[in-house]
């Protein structure tokens, strides 16, 4: 009995012991401000967390703000730019139009020239398919010296062609009658073979001319594509001046002669100026 008391005895002190000095190692932590060194590094810990939180947001929120101002300014910078592009383009097509504008121009001055007989230069400025012929009016007229009956020639891309004649003048315009016009009546030679014809319009300015009168004869020395060109005679025109190709050649067996159809030299849906010649004057005289 003795014995196991003294064990329980011995076990006591050791407890106690081990109470003291956990009770002496926390009362000297506190008083080494161990524990309150935690509690700034703890509470350090927070508010820096939150700070950084708050940094982040507000960084994020004046980011955003400041890339929608970057990108209605770049919206602007982009309209801007794009009424320049379009500025530009239209200047460009404007440049380009004044430069064929100028080139048409000094060709019909250059053939101006080169004519022997006293000329007028002139524009369109309007047509009227729907009077008894197809009229073209141009801008000059008695004030110029413009008589009727005067022929009318033009060049396109080089080539001369016969336009029509005058048939009637104002004070300031004129009436042109086209070789096309149904009426229009023009003693034409078929330049390779010096053959004389009729050329005669078929009222439309996209349709054919025809020649007429040419004889069977000469069928085996005709070809497409040959230039038929104003004889001259009747005083009615100039000679040489190129009326159209031939295109097409019919036979008829009731007639002596060859119906033969030929496109225009000139293209007149593209037609705007032509020249007025006074073939009575020449230039020398």
């Amino acid at each position: 009995m003795q014995k196991q008391w003294g064990k329980g005895a011995l076990r006591l002190p050791l407890f106690f012991l081990i109470i003291y000095i956990l009770v002496s190692g926390t009362i000297l932590s506190f008083s080494a401000g161990g524990f309150l060194l935690d509690f700034k590094r703890i509470g350090f810990s927070v508010v820096s967390s939150l700070q950084e939180g708050v940094h982040t947001v507000s960084s994020g929120i004046s980011n955003f703000f400041q890339s929608v101002a970057k990108l209605s300014q770049l919206k602007k910078d982009y309209e801007e730019l794009s009424r320049k592009l379009e500025n530009y383009e239209f200047m460009q097509r404007n440049n380009a139009e004044i430069k064929k504008e100028n080139a048409r121009l000094k060709e019909l001055l250059g053939f101006s020239d080169e004519i022997e007989y006293k000329n007028i230069p002139a524009t369109i400025i309007g047509r009227d398919p729907n009077a008894s012929f197809s009229g073209i009016t141009i801008n000059k007229g008695s004030l110029n010296n413009i008589r009727k009956g005067m022929p009318v020639v033009a060049i396109q891309s080089g080539n001369v062609g016969l336009v029509g004649k005058v048939v009637s003048v104002g004070f300031s315009t004129s009436l042109v009658m086209p070789v096309f016009d149904y009426q229009c009546n023009v003693s034409g030679r078929i330049e390779k073979t010096r053959d004389i014809g009729i050329v005669t319009g078929t009222g439309d300015d996209n349709g054919v001319l025809t020649m007429s009168y040419i004889k069977k004869r000469v069928l085996d020395e005709l070809s497409y594509g040959d230039i038929v060109v104003t004889s001259g005679e009747n005083d009615n025109y100039m000679r040489n001046i190129p009326i159209g190709t031939i295109s097409k050649i019919k036979i008829l067996d009731y007639d002596s002669s060859l119906e033969i159809e030929l496109n225009p030299v000139i293209d007149f849906s593209r037609l705007e100026n032509v020249i007025v010649v006074d073939k009575d004057e020449r230039k020398d005289e």
